[in-house]
């Protein structure tokens, strides 16, 4: 009866699991990552107040405010 010796360690494991705490603290790209989720929130923001400003009622409403804004002075 033979016993098959177990596989050699791969070259570099440990140096990996050494690494990984640094990799977990490294913040490289976080601030852009930051950057990107804010401009998609004012994207959609921003595609919220179109569709407001398109109805009619705002329309309306904007209109006559600026029409007595311009009739006061």
């Amino acid at each position: 009866m033979s016993i098959t010796p177990l596989p050699a360690p791969v070259a570099g494991v440990a140096s990996r699991r050494r690494r990984l705490p640094d990799l977990v603290a490294d913040e490289t790209g976080a601030s852009t990552a930051e950057y990107a989720i804010v401009t998609m929130a004012a994207v959609a923001f921003a595609g919220v107040l179109v569709v407001i400003m398109r109805s009619d009622e705002v329309r309306e409403i904007l209109t006559d405010l600026v029409r007595r804004a311009l009739s006061v002075s």
